[in-house]
This record gives structure tokens, sequence and C-alpha cells, in this order.
């Protein structure tokens, strides 16, 4: 590994917020980033030393871009993983490894991995047809997922009886028997190449219905010692099992019976994670930048109650943003905001973050609750 001169070149691809924010990091490290995306007005594009415009899906354009880095790291899973692979040939490091991308990328090849690694996880079954749908040994009501390209809530439809069968995906699917659970839960877990592996307390995260997205997350959890510890040593267990290099989200339900089914993986920093930032004593985005550098790995314990709202746009808004109530909010004490640098916005579209710390957990509640109804994206 180069020394941290700036001669170290590390290539991200994907220029949204999660990329910015690991620019912000790598620039603490003196690392030169260079950043591939299609949307020339991306998040990264003024905070990046070499920014390229092209298409993440494209064998010859992942490949090019790839050369002239010395490592390869993504934040978004939609990316070419043949080119990947081809690099990796060529000696240049790619974290997390192309063959857990192409792996989590399909999410019945994500399935098949728990269930042949004991990895607690819903009863499912893959679908290739519609024919196959409609006779589905998983009983009603059920979760049809695509088995690639869902993210952020698309992608997943809920099949209550057999009349939701003609709305169906058409598409390879898995179907997956539905949980009622008492809590959504994540573990962010990391390990470098040394087999090092740490993760961060478990969080408690709440969804927006309409748009399926995190919306609210409390750090730390108040739940049981024991489920604490469970969830932890479960994300351990996929990132040893996997010998991921870099960071591993693990998304997980915590069902009636107190029984913990993990639900989907993401080889990334991730939303749940935001509020590591302040949160925390190291944030997700250094731990992964440890973690694929081959360095220690940071403290992950909380320095404080931290609750994460994330800023979506307003349904029946879409143009250039406005924020509304930003004023309001930032004469809290504790209360952080992040903007993604979006200059347009759109329904549900995820416009920022805002972090509130608060060493009483009901107070950094109240305030979160505050954030959530004051602050509104608009547009003009």
């Amino acid at each position: 590994m180069k020394s941290f001169y700036g001669d170290l070149k590390l290539g991200i691809l994907g220029g949204g917020q999660l990329g910015r924010m690991l620019i912000q990091q790598a620039i603490n490290y003196n690392v030169t980033v260079k950043v591939l995306d299609p949307d020339r007005e991306a998040p990264c594009r003024k905070l990046c030393d070499e920014f390229v415009v092209g298409s993440l899906s494209d064998y010859e354009t992942v490949y090019n871009f790839g050369k002239k880095a010395d490592m390869v790291t993504i934040e978004i899973e939609k990316v070419n993983v043949d080119a990947l692979e081809q690099l990796e040939k060529e000696g240049v490091l790619v974290y997390p490894q192309a063959r857990i991308i192409r792996l989590i990328q399909d999410k019945a090849l994500q399935k098949q991995f728990f269930k042949e690694n004991n990895i607690p996880t819903a009863e499912f079954q893959v679908i290739s047809s519609a024919e196959q749908l409609k006779n589905s040994y998983i009983p009603f009501p059920y979760i049809q997922k695509l088995r690639r390209d869902g993210y952020d809530g698309r992608g997943v439809y809920k099949v209550i009886d057999e009349s939701y069968l003609e709305n169906a995906f058409k598409e390879p699917s898995l179907v997956e028997r539905w949980i009622d659970f008492e809590k959504e839960i994540g573990v962010i877990v990391a390990r470098n190449e040394s087999g090092e592996v740490k993760t961060f307390p478990m969080v408690e995260m709440e969804f927006n219905p309409q748009a399926n997205l995190v919306e609210f997350l409390i750090s730390p959890s108040t739940l049981s010692f024991e489920v604490q510890q469970e969830a932890a040593l479960i994300a351990t267990k996929i990132a040893e099992d996997l010998k991921i290099v870099g960071l591993l989200a693990v998304e997980m339900f915590l069902d009636k019976h107190g029984k913990i089914l993990v639900n989907e993986l993401a080889p990334r920093p991730h939303n749940s994670g935001h509020q590591t930032i302040e949160g925390n004593a190291v944030s997700q985005f250094e731990q992964h930048l440890r973690a694929i550098f081959n360095q220690p790995l940071g403290d992950t314990s909380c320095l404080s109650n931290a609750i994460m709202v994330n800023i979506l746009g307003e349904p029946g808004y879409e143009g250039p943003a406005v924020y509304k109530g930003i004023e309001k909010i930032l004469k809290s004490p504790g209360v952080y905001v992040h903007l993604y640098g979006k200059a347009l916005t759109k329904p549900f579209r995820k416009m920022g973050h805002v972090t509130i710390i608060d060493s009483d957990r009901e107070k950094a509640i109240e305030k979160a609750k505050f954030v959530r109804e004051t602050l509104r994206v608009v547009s003009c």
C-alpha cells in the first residue's frame, strides 16, 4: 500500500451522497480520489480530484476508469462486475471484492448464501416465471422482490392474496414469507484484509411507509443485551464467511418471537450508518477507508445518543430544491445538517440527513421529531 501522501489513487464507482461523504473523509488521509458516475451533476462532482461522466454498467468504461487507479471501491452495487474481475486479475485492488458484489447484486444468490451458511433468514422461493409465482408454496401474504436492480424500496411488492398476482413482477424474482416483525434493526460491520473485524452498535430503524426508505434511526438501541449481541455475532459471521474487505451493512428483522432474521446486505457505507459521523468515535466512512487500506479498524463505540432523520423531497414538488425550516432546526443544540449537493428535488428523493445528538435519549427523540415536522424540501 502506498503512503498517505497524495500518491494513493482511489477510484469510486458512483458519485452520489455516499461517495460524497466518503470523499470528505478521504481528504483527511491525503488520498487522491477520482469518481465515475453517469450524472454530470452528481453530488461528488465538485469534491473529487477527477470526475468522469460515464456508465457504471459498461464494461469498457468501468475497466478504463479502474486501470488509472490503485484501488477501486463502490458506493452503489449496480456496476459492471466483469470489468472489476478483470481489473483484479491485472493487479488493481477492488474492495469489496468483485465476487461479493456479484453475489449481492442478485437477491436470490444472497438468500442462497444465507441458507448455505446457516444465516437465519425468512423462508424463500426463487421464481422464474409468472406461472411459478402463481403456484408458489410460500403462503399469502408474502413479499416479492426482483432478483436484480431493486433499491430504496423499488423492486419490492407485497402480495396479499391471489388478486394481487396480476400486478406482480414478471421478471426473475424471489418470494419471501411475510415476517410479522417487532423491529427493523441493523448492524454495520467492517473487515480489513488482515482479517480484523469490528461491528458498530446495533441501531433501530423506522421506515417511511410511502417511500419504503429509512426515515428515522435511533442509536444506540435499547433492546436487550442478548438481542444486540446476537445481531453483532450474525453480522460478524457474515463478514467472515464472505471474507469481505470493506464495510458491510446487515439489515435485519426482530420478529414477534424475539428471533433475528437477516433481510439484505449492502457491501458499502449505508443509510443506516450516517449517524456515526457525529455519534460514534469513528464514522462508517472512515471505517470503510481503514478497512480497504488494511489499517487498524477504529473504535466504534457510541459517544452519545444519536438520532438520524433522512431529508426527503416532499410529495408534489419537483424542481430546484428549497429547504424550508432549516433556520428553525439549526437553533437547537446538537443538530447537525448534511445536505447532499443535489440541485433538483423530487418526491422522496434523498436530499440530505440530519443527526441529532443529546445525552438525554428522550430529548434527542423529541428534537428529531421536531426536525422531521419542521424541515421540508420543496421547489420554487
